[in-house]
């Protein structure tokens, strides 16, 4: 089997530690692993298969010789270096937003539109994480029928603000124990006990940077040119695992049988559906693996068209570093 000399940009970070651990888990084949970051995280040592791996410098020279370079960085740094690892001969999987509305950019959700990687120039994009964990919910009754518009509310855990997001929230849950002030420093209010409707600043009509991307990688993801989706983001006092509730409309009437039938056979969906018995996806069970729970599976009772479901996935795992891992497998099967 080809080996492949892999980096990883921003390899510190929580994503980067991620892309490591599911690099490791799924046994991908690497000849070498580089670890790139900025100058203050040079030298330091991270575990992977049993030993530990220097952090390098993350500049231009570094992707020399590289096949694979995963990106786990901010946008600032993935359009400052995409031109150097394109430039190396290596192929950019980044998960940053730089690129993924770039209609030369591939946007790949492997379950989705494996296919589409196909078209690349250097560099695939990583969608974000609520639009991949929705997309693979559903894009199985988007075969069924085409939709033609989904109203979406997604519920995201602090760990999708970074590492910072959870440590802001236990503190903030013993200063309200112990009587103390809290401080919102992550985030813009007090996430204990509460929750934020706004992810993301003002883009258009009110709707933010993060729901509107529902809507555009939605299109480009699923080649549905002129879908519609109106789209809240809310931050809630959850650890990890992203849940999101969405009502879907379609030409033609698709009952619950069809929805839950197909959910249940496509690729990376687990059916949890069982409202008598309590069944239905949850964060606590999603998290720390890469299927995305679907249940709550019911009519919309103000469209004969549309169908309502509820969804939740580990937004560090499948909607950030397994999904990458999973189209740097793509390509090596190419």
């Amino acid at each position: 089997m080809k080996k492949y000399k892999v980096a990883i940009l921003g390899a510190t970070g929580a994503v980067g530690r991620e892309m490591m651990n599911i690099l490791e888990e799924r046994q991908f084949p690497i000849e070498e692993l580089h670890l790139l970051a900025s100058p203050r995280s040079v030298g330091k040592k991270l575990p992977f298969a049993g030993k530990e791996i220097a952090v390098e410098l993350a500049c231009d020279e570094a992707f020399a010789g590289m096949d694979i370079v995963l990106g786990a960085a901010e946008n600032d740094i993935a359009k400052k270096f995409a031109p150097a690892i394109v430039a190396a001969g290596a192929v950019f999987v980044d998960n940053s937003s730089a690129f993924r509305m770039d209609p030369n950019v591939p946007l790949i959700v492997p379950e989705v539109n494996p296919e589409d990687f196909k078209n690349h120039k250097g560099i695939i994009s990583n969608p974000n994480c609520s639009t991949i964990i929705t997309v693979t919910a559903v894009n199985a009754l988007n075969k069924l029928s085409p939709i033609r518009s989904m109203t979406v509310s997604t519920y995201q855990a602090v760990s999708g603000a970074g590492a910072g997001g959870p440590i802001e929230l236990e503190q903030q849950v013993e200063a309200i124990r112990v009587g103390q002030p809290v401080e919102a420093k992550v985030f813009s209010h007090q996430i204990a006990y509460n929750l934020i409707p706004q992810i993301g600043g003002d883009v258009f009509e009110g709707y933010t940077s993060e729901e509107m991307k529902m809507q555009n990688e939605g299109r480009k993801i699923m080649h549905l040119p002129d879908l519609k989706v109106s789209c809240t983001c809310v931050r809630v006092p959850v650890v990890r695992s992203h849940s999101i509730s969405a009502t879907l409309h379609f030409d033609r009437p698709v009952s619950v049988k069809e929805a839950s039938e197909v959910i249940a056979s496509a690729p990376g969906c687990r059916l949890v559906d069982d409202l008598a018995a309590g069944r239905y996806p949850m964060p606590i069970e999603t998290s720390n693996q890469d299927i995305v729970f679907v249940g709550r599976i019911r009519p919309d009772l103000t469209d004969d068209n549309g169908i309502n479901l509820w969804c939740c996935g580990d937004q560090v795992r499948k909607g950030a570093a397994t999904n990458a891992v999973q189209i740097a497998e793509l390509l090596t099967k190419e």
